[in-house]
C-alpha cells in the first residue's frame, strides 16, 4: 500500500515525547494506551477542550491509521490532519499566535487543516443519529459526512480502527474497514488542496478517550 514512516504505540509516557498540548488535560496510560481527558469543568465550554499534536509534518499523501476507545462521553473525538500554517510554516511555529484549544482557533485562525469529527455525543439533537463530520479550514466548511456506527461508551467499549486516506484532495475515511465518506476537492470551492502537515487529537470535555497505534504510511 505504501512505506511505513511513522509508527507509534502510544503506550507509554516517553512515547508522546516532543508532542504538544494546547489547552490543559491530563494525559495518562493506564492500560497501555493514551488516556485523555480534561482538567477544566465543562461548564467553563471551550477553554475546557484541548489539542494534543504530533509533531511530526507528513507529506501530503498519506494513510493515517490509529486506535479509539470511548471510556464516558458526553464530548467529540477530533483528528486534525495535513494541518499547517496559511502562510506555509509548521502548525507548531511560533509565528502563529498561540492556541489554547478552543474550537474557533483552528478553524478560522491562522492554520489550514481537515479535521474529522468521528466520535461525537455532546448535542441532544444529535443523540438519536450519529454521524461523522468532515470540515476544511481555513473557515468552517462541512464538506463531507457519514453515518456514525460507533456504539455508546460503556464499560463494554472496544476498540475501534480508525483510518484516514489522504491522495491530494481525494480523503476516504473508514471505521473497522467500512467506508465512512468520501471527499474530491477540487481545489476552488473551499480554497486551496491541502498537502503536508501534521496531525493532531482534539477531545472536548467531559469526555474520556483512548487512543493506540498511531501509525502514517506514505502512499
Amino acid at each position: 500500500m505504501g512505506k511505513l514512516i511513522y509508527e507509534n504505540h502510544l503506550a507509554k509516557k516517553e512515547d508522546i515525547e516532543g508532542f504538544v498540548l494546547e489547552g490543559q488535560a491530563d494525559i495518562s496510560f493506564p492500560e497501555g494506551a493514551m488516556r485523555l481527558k480534561s482538567v477544566i469543568d465543562p461548564s467553563e465550554g471551550q477553554k475546557a477542550n484541548f489539542v494534543l499534536w504530533c509533531p511530526v509534518s507528513f507529506p501530503s499523501d498519506v494513510c493515517i491509521e490509529w486506535e479509539f476507545k470511548p471510556i464516558k462521553e458526553p464530548g467529540l473525538a477530533i483528528m486534525f490532519f495535513a494541518a499547517k500554517g496559511r502562510n506555509g510554516v509548521p502548525v507548531l511555529d511560533n509565528s502563529l499566535a498561540k492556541r489554547t484549544g478552543e474550537y474557533p482557533q483552528y478553524h478560522s485562525g491562522d492554520i489550514n487543516a481537515f479535521h474529522v469529527s468521528y466520535f461525537r455525543r455532546k448535542e441532544t439533537d444529535e443523540r438519536a443519529f450519529h454521524t461523522c463530520n468532515l470540515r476544511k479550514s481555513y473557515g468552517f466548511h462541512l464538506v463531507a459526512q457519514g453515518a456514525d456506527p460507533i456504539p455508546d461508551a460503556s464499560k463494554d467499549s472496544q476498540w475501534y480502527r480508525i483510518r484516514v486516506v489522504k491522495r491530494s484532495g481525494h480523503v476516504t475515511f473508514f471505521i473497522n474497514d467500512l467506508q465512512i465518506f468520501e471527499f474530491i476537492d477540487d481545489g476552488m470551492t473551499y480554497g486551496d488542496i491541502l498537502t503536508s502537515g501534521c496531525v493532531g487529537f482534539r477531545q472536548l470535555a467531559p469526555m474520556v478517550a483512548e487512543y493506540r497505534n498511531l501509525r502514517v504510511t506514505w502512499l
